[in-house]
């Protein structure tokens, strides 16, 4: 059976994690009441949900994290590892069989952005993946962004730049910094050149 009015995904993940307002809960929750089909999608949301939660409490994922959530991690007994190459500059990194989170911070003056957008390049400087619409505080000083620790512990010896770019009102896009990381490989195992 297929609904008439379905809810859409973003609506029903606003609802499962309480950013709702009452009065915008309660018509949701009777029709999810009557509705087999959005009940399933709501099931599968929550699923979905519950994997990014272990891949992030993993730390396997390549985002930008608050400063809130490192602070949460490390009250937790998390192990995170951090650099901070100044903008421009570079940093020698390594991760070890300890370390749970690998965080890389990126100064910049973020004031007048619209937009930031986190650019991974190789050595080269070539982009090989943008993460686009960055969580930022135009005021804060830079970003902070982790690192899959799943990804470091395998990784080979290898250098990537990291790019802050930001967007103005008219959409123009600015270089805020590159950064870059010169990662040494310490773990035994495949990888290792």
């Amino acid at each position: 059976m297929s609904c008439q009015t379905p809810l859409d995904i973003a609506t029903l993940a606003d609802y499962w994690a309480g950013a709702l307002l009452p009065f915008e809960e309660e018509p949701l929750e009777e029709h999810l009441f009557a509705c087999d089909s959005c009940g399933a999608m709501l099931r599968e949301c929550i699923a979905l949900a519950e994997s990014i939660r272990a891949l992030t409490r993993e730390g396997s994922l390549l985002m930008v994290v608050s400063d809130t959530l490192l602070k949460r991690l490390a009250a937790d007994g998390a192990r995170v590892r951090e650099y901070a190459p100044p903008a421009g500059g570079s940093v020698a990194c390594t991760v070890t069989a300890d370390d749970d989170f690998l965080i890389g911070r990126l100064t910049a003056d973020l004031r007048g952005a619209n937009r930031v957008d986190l650019c991974i390049c190789d050595e080269s400087g070539s982009e090989q993946l943008r993460l686009a619409d960055v969580p930022f505080h135009s005021e804060s000083g830079g970003v902070a962004f982790q690192q899959s620790i799943t990804y470091a512990k395998a990784a080979p010896s290898e250098t990537v730049i990291a790019r802050l770019v930001g967007f103005n009102e008219a959409g123009a896009e600015r270089l805020l910094g590159e950064y870059t990381f010169n990662h040494t490989r310490t773990l035994p195992g495949p990888g290792t050149r």
